[in-house]
Formats: structure tokens, C-alpha cells, sequence
């Protein structure tokens, strides 16, 4: 039964976003990727900082042979840098690069779990007017224990900035 309140198209996005989550903190709140994003989930390791590149790109990793940007989504999201715990890891996940698929990890301070997110539970990200940026949220997931933002991992990273 459709939902006379709700745009058809709003219902038809969430419906597109339906499916399983890795879910990660930042801070004291939680996001979450789609699970078919994520390649693997490794333990921090040295980074090789690059010159000129924005303060959210921490640098590069050797990942078995494959040198692979690393960003740091604090950063990205213009909190605090934080001291690195046994739970900050790094995210390795495909992103799209224009034409090509992109490698790259993200920093997390901590992976929580993978969730079944049903359409029923996401909602549109809201509106804060023009001040503040949703372009990178997919939506809002309403669980039984607290909301998570869904990241939309295409849009926060600026690829030309990442190119080596």
C-alpha cells in the first residue's frame, strides 16, 4: 500500500537503497557503506604521506604490491583528527573514478557490523537549507537502537585530487 504523504520517487530511492551495510564509527555517531563496496577491513599501517593533496588524504599504502590512497573521513567530515586505538582500521573499498573503479581506504575509528537494511527502515536524508551539504548521504536508516547515516563513498571522494 503506497503512502499517500510520500512521493512516489521518494519511496522508489529508498526501495534502490534496500540491502546490506557495513556499518563503522566516527566519533559518536554511525554510517554505514554498502557491503558490496567493501573489499576488506585491514588494521592501521604506516602511511606514506603525499605532497599537495588535501588534508583529508592521508597519504598512500602498499596493499600487497598495489600502492592504494588512503583517506581519513574525520577529516573529510571536518572533525577532529583522533589518536589511532587497536579499533581504528581502514576500510578498503571500490569507489566510482569517472570511467574506472578506484581501490582506496578509509580510515574509521571503528567497524561495528554488517546490517540488513530494509526500505521500510531508510528514510531520505533531511533538509538543513543551504548551509549544510547531504550530497553525500544516501539516506537516513531508522534501526531499533539509533539512526545511521548512509554514505554515498562516490561523492565524498574527490578523485581528481586522488589521482597519482
Amino acid at each position: 500500500m503506497t503512502n499517500v504523504s510520500e512521493p512516489v520517487a521518494e519511496q522508489e530511492h529508498t526501495v534502490d537503497l534496500a540491502g546490506k551495510y557495513l556499518t563503522f564509527e566516527l566519533g559518536e555517531e554511525t554510517y554505514g557503506v554498502g557491503i558490496l563496496r567493501v573489499r576488506e577491513i585491514i588494521k592501521m599501517q604506516e602511511i606514506t604521506k603525499v605532497p599537495h593533496t588535501p588534508d583529508y588524504v592521508k597519504g598512500v599504502i602498499n596493499l600487497r604490491g598495489k600502492v592504494m590512497s588512503v583517506v581519513d573521513l574525520r577529516r573529510a567530515f571536518g572533525m577532529e583528527e583522533a589518536e589511532a586505538t587497536r579499533d581504528t582500521c581502514i576500510i578498503v573499498m571500490q569507489v566510482r573514478g569517472g570511467e574506472t573503479p578506484v581501490i582506496l581506504g578509509v580510515i574509521v575509528d571503528k567497524v561495528s557490523e554488517v546490517l540488513e537494511i530494509g526500505a521500510e527502515e531508510i528514510e531520505p536524508a533531511p533538509s538543513f537549507g543551504t548551509q549544510v551539504d547531504t550530497r553525500f548521504m544516501l539516506g537516513m536508516a531508522k534501526t531499533k537502537d539509533a539512526v545511521k547515516i548512509l554514505l554515498d563513498m562516490d561523492r565524498i571522494v574527490n578523485y581528481a585530487q586522488l589521482a597519482h
